[in-house]
Parts: C-alpha cells; sequence; structure tokens
C-alpha cells in the first residue's frame, strides 16, 4: 500500500502549479500534462501497475472539478460564458462520462495509456496549428448538441482532462466566437469533472490494491494538492500570455505531447 509523504505532496503541488500555469499561459487543459506526471509518480510510489492509469485520469478529473469552478467563474464575469450551449451540452457531458467510467473499470491501465498517447498526439497537432478552427457550420440543435456533449464527457473522462482540447475546437467549427468557446469550454469543465469523477470513484469502489487515502480510482492526497496549487498559479499564465512568445511556445508544447504521448504508448 502506498501512502504519502511531504517528498510526494511537494511533488502534487509543484505538478499543480505547473498545470496551471501552462493553462493559463497556453490556453490548454491541465489534464494533459497531470495525468503523465501522476503516472510516473505513482510508479515512484509502488502503486499497483494495474492501477496507474486508472487513478492518474481520476484523480486528474477530481482536481479539475475545483479549479473548474473558478476558471467558470472568471470567464462568466466577462460575460463569455454562452450558458443556452452548455444547458444543451450538458445531459450529453454526463452521460458520456458515465458510461465512460463504467468502461473504465473494464478496461486495463495498459490499454488506457494507448488511449491517453494517442489523444496527446492529436492534441499536439491541433496545438501546433494554432488550436481554433474555422467555422464551417452553425451549432446543431439540442440532439446534436446532446451527441457532441456525450462525446466530449466520454472522451474527457477516459483521458482525464476538463474536455477544452475538444469543446473548444467544436465551438468554433461552429462559428462561436474563439472567446466565447473558450469560456463555455470552461464553464463544461465542471460537469465533465464532476459526473466523470462520480463514476470513477464507484468503478473503483472494492478494486483490489488501491493505495491509502483513495476513494475508488480517485486519490485524494494528490488531488487536493494538484488543484490547491492549479487555482493559484492560472492567473499568473493569463498574465505571462501578454509578455511571451505564446505560438512558440505552443509548438514546443506540441511536441513535449508528442514526446509523452509516444512513451506512454511503447509502455503499455
Amino acid at each position: 500500500m502506498a501512502g504519502v509523504n511531504f517528498e510526494y505532496l511537494l511533488i502534487y503541488l509543484i505538478l499543480g502549479g505547473v498545470a496551471g500555469m501552462l493553462a493559463g499561459l497556453l490556453g490548454i487543459g491541465g489534464g494533459l500534462i497531470i495525468v503523465p506526471v501522476l503516472v510516473f509518480v505513482f510508479e515512484a510510489q509502488r502503486i499497483d501497475p494495474g492501477l496507474l492509469m486508472h487513478l492518474a485520469v481520476a484523480t486528474s478529473l477530481a482536481s479539475v472539478v475545483f479549479t473548474a469552478v473558478s476558471s467558470a467563474w472568471a470567464h462568466h464575469r466577462r460575460g463569455a460564458v454562452h450558458w443556452s450551449v452548455v444547458g444543451l451540452l450538458a445531459p450529453g457531458i454526463v452521460l458520456g462520462a458515465l458510461l465512460a467510467g463504467w468502461a473504465a473499470r473494464y478496461m486495463s491501465s495498459d490499454m488506457m495509456r494507448v488511449m491517453f498517447g494517442v489523444f496527446a498526439i492529436a492534441a499536439a497537432a491541433n496545438l501546433a496549428r494554432g488550436g481554433a478552427l474555422a467555422g464551417r457550420r452553425d451549432l446543431p440543435g439540442p440532439a446534436g448538441l446532446t451527441v457532441a456533449g456525450g462525446i466530449i464527457g466520454g472522451i474527457s473522462t477516459l483521458v482525464g482532462i476538463g474536455g477544452g482540447t475538444m469543446t473548444v475546437p467544436f465551438l468554433s467549427w461552429c462559428r462561436e466566437d474563439v472567446r466565447t468557446a473558450v469560456g463555455s469550454s470552461a464553464a463544461c469543465g465542471f460537469p465533465i469533472a464532476v459526473a466523470g469523477t462520480l463514476a470513477l470513484v464507484v468503478a473503483g469502489s472494492g478494486a483490489p490494491h488501491l493505495p491509502e487515502y483513495a476513494t475508488g480510482y480517485v486519490y485524494w492526497p494528490a488531488a487536493f494538492a494538484v488543484a490547491l496549487a492549479g487555482i493559484f498559479a492560472a492567473p499568473i499564465g493569463a498574465r505571462l500570455a501578454h509578455a511571451l512568445p505564446v505560438r512558440t511556445l505552443q509548438r514546443v508544447f506540441a511536441v513535449l505531447l508528442v514526446i509523452v504521448g509516444t512513451r506512454l504508448m511503447l509502455s503499455a
């Protein structure tokens, strides 16, 4: 059984700070950083290899529950959340997240590594080209948004992210203003994280060899430390975005994502 000590708590805090800062600076989801680093840290803690990806994904989602609230509120205050769209996406998001949590129970850690690796490489390609898609069509109706929400919620739960990597390009493709797409995506992160976390807590209940301080697949010391540092670091990253060469940094981070994603796939 793996407990927790000051050394690991410090690593979790640093991870949350770096993830939060990069999220604010580059406009990316923190889960793309949090999940692979947690896998490596959990390996160092000698957690059961068969649980590594499940714990990393669920713990990342649990941290997003806290950071999504502050992010959504900040965008709402600037009038950048299209709440009617969020409301139509939310039912599908919740259903997709719950189904994905149920499916994760029957997936191996290696299968989830490959899935995350593929997603990280796809996210890197999107980041390298600039992120937002040119508007090609209008927003679909309620049924279409529910289906889109289900896909976003399901994939986000299986890879441990708040969904912005998919929600922002989707809304931009549907001719939403980029600022509103980002704000609405931030608001969608909350139902994704809550439903995904609950689903993975239930899915992991009774799993053998869970570490101490875990509920289902959520390892709470890491979730709280990452969330706490991320909440304070994200505004710093947002301010740095006005002083640093963001496009260059996006391309550098895209390369890093390809390396990390490839390593996870090769280690499966």
